[in-house]
């Protein structure tokens, strides 16, 4: 479903109409939040930050996105027809997309990121895109913030009534008139020096406290079952 309406909207120049009615769509969701204002007291004081989020997540945050275009955050996105969609509306979002993923240029795209990171204080990534698995938080995470030195702050996305779509991350697009909980969590430093066990050490220490504090605000929200 999603694949088609990408491709019809590339084709026949239908984004701008399609970014109208996400907005539309997104006024109609009511959002929560909790340390927004701590990260955006960081970044503007010259800080910087990687927001880490779930794939799963994406759609829900877009009407959330518009909160940090003061800060033009760079964000990797894949070079599929899908992410030439999601591109085009995180640009009018005010992100800067960065085309790339982990099966398709990540390599290049991963050095674009740690680069941008250099002049820019903000940068978005989806820990667990574009392919999987669901969950499970990815290396390329950890060598942005050990290459770039800007700490990994990962952020919790719920909501109380959503669609639960049959796709490998098991896709989330939330209900009309449902209410989206954001957590922005503790910002982890990574060392820049570190082997190969210590590096998969932090690796899974992000991966098992995102799923931790992932499930335990989907189950305030009213998930019985994770979604992970």
């Amino acid at each position: 479903m999603v694949k088609s309406f990408s491709k019809i909207a590339i084709r026949f120049g239908l984004l701008p109409i399609a970014y109208a009615v996400l907005r539309l769509y997104f006024s109609l969701i009511r959002i929560r939040t909790e340390g927004e204002e701590e990260v955006k007291a960081h970044l503007r004081a010259g800080n910087k930050a990687i927001a880490a989020l779930w794939h799963q997540r994406i759609l829900i945050c877009l009407g959330y996105a518009r909160r940090f275009a003061e800060f033009a955050p760079a964000v990797m996105i894949s070079r599929s027809r899908d992410g030439e969609m999601i591109a085009d509306v995180y640009r009018r979002l005010n992100f800067r997309p960065v085309r790339g993923s982990s099966s398709r240029g990540g390599r290049e795209a991963l050095a674009q990121m740690i680069a941008d990171l250099a002049d820019h204080p903000f940068a978005v990534h989806v820990v667990d895109g574009p392919q999987g698995p669901r969950g499970v938080v990815k290396a390329g995470l950890v060598s942005m913030a050990q290459l770039s030195g800007a700490p990994i702050v990962p952020v919790s996305i719920s909501v109380n009534r959503a669609w639960v779509l049959n796709s490998w991350d098991r896709f989330l697009i939330p209900k009309p008139f449902s209410t989206v909980f954001v957590r922005w969590g503790e910002p982890h430093f990574v060392p820049q020096i570190l082997d190969n066990e210590a590096f998969e050490a932090i690796r899974r220490s992000i991966e098992k406290k995102m799923q931790e504090i992932q499930s335990r605000d989907d189950r305030a929200m009213g998930w019985q079952e994770s979604l992970l």
